[in-house]
This record gives structure tokens, sequence and C-alpha cells, in this order.
């Protein structure tokens, strides 16, 4: 994939269509799928990481879901501008010892004009919760 259908700037229409489609593919827990959102060299920072390119987005995503058990996200729009967006998330997972994890967070995106993501600076702090506690099934 070298461009999107929604590419910026982006409509309040085309930001709440993005951050669906984002939302629908991280759900998909298929690196090779989400890889494809992002331009092949995008930048991410995730946490205390740093990558540069889809080849370590996809080594990553694969670590993540080999650890993050039975994983669901919900994605909410912030606000966007031009080729920019402000994403609040929070997903929920259990690990190989059974806890359940509620993790929040906030997303800055910047989009190249193919509609690609080129950058991707996401803060998250986690929580441990009961299987009871989960929202997100």
């Amino acid at each position: 994939m070298t461009t999107s259908p929604l590419q910026p700037p982006f409509t309040p229409e085309t930001a709440a269509l993005k951050v669906q489609a984002a939302e629908d593919a991280w759900n998909s827990r298929d690196p090779d799928r989400v890889v494809l959102a992002y331009t092949p060299d995008s930048e991410w920072r995730n946490r205390t990481e740093f990558l540069q390119g889809r080849e370590q987005i996809r080594a990553f995503l694969r670590r993540k879901w080999d650890r993050e058990l039975d994983y669901r996200l919900k994605k909410e729009l912030w606000g966007f501008r031009e080729n920019r967006m402000a994403v609040r998330f929070e997903y929920e997972f259990h690990d190989a010892a059974g806890q359940w994890w509620r993790a929040y967070g906030n997303e800055m995106w910047e989009f190249a004009p193919s509609g690609l993501m080129q950058r991707r600076f996401a803060s998250i702090n986690d929580l441990a919760i009961t299987e009871d506690d989960r929202r997100l099934r």
C-alpha cells in the first residue's frame, strides 16, 4: 500500500473514519495488516521504544501480541488539524499468568500527503484489573 483513501487535510468525518480504521486494524492483531497504514520509514515512539520503519514496527507488534493475550482496543479522536491527530485510547489484555491489564494513553499522529502515518508518538500507562473489571470485550 502506498496511499490511503483517507488523506489530509482531514475533515471531522474523515478524521473519525481514520481513527476507526486504526482501531479495526489493531484489533485484528495482524502486524502485516497494521503496518500497511504507516509509511515505509515511519517514526514511532511507544513507551520507551523508538522504532523506525515498517520492519521494526512489525517486529514490535508481533512481540506485543505474543505477550498481550486477548487484546481489545478502543480509540477516540481527541482533535485534529490538517495532517495531524490527537487520539486517546484504552486497551485490555491478560498476560501469560492470567493477570488482566487496562492500558490508557494518548497518541499523536502525523500523516504524509499519501494518507499513511509517518509519525506516531504514544504515551501509555497500565493498570492491573480483575477480569470482572473489564470494559472491552
